[in-house]
């Protein structure tokens, strides 16, 4: 599955409006649980996929390369995977979105 760019027709949207483009990707199996996990240090693949409940190597390998090709992530000098300056970028965009899911939980 091609990484869904902003402008080219994506799950959902024959418009590729940017936010349609961006819930296509974000919302792909594993792939925010790849950037949550990412949030506080990098990480080797083994590591990745031990913290991702041991995703089968192959679709991780998939979602790393889509989040890359999408700049999300990019490799760490010192061979593992890291947030990019987006990637930080979207996850202060989603720290409200944590805080209602805290919030909510307790209500649960």
């Amino acid at each position: 599955m091609a990484v869904p760019r902003a402008g080219s027709p994506v799950r959902g949207s024959r418009t590729g409006r940017p936010i349609m483009a961006a819930l296509d990707l974000l919302g792909r199996r594993w792939t925010l649980r790849v950037l949550w996990e990412l949030r506080d240090a990098p990480l080797t693949f083994r590591g990745l996929r031990a913290r991702c409940d041991a995703m089968s190597p192959s679709v991780l390998n998939q979602r790393l390369a889509e989040l890359r090709e999408a700049g999300l992530v990019e490799l760490d000098p010192d061979g593992g995977y890291r947030l990019a300056a987006a990637g930080r970028d979207l996850l202060r965009a989603l720290a409200p979105l944590q805080a209602w899911a805290t919030r909510w939980a307790r209500t649960r």
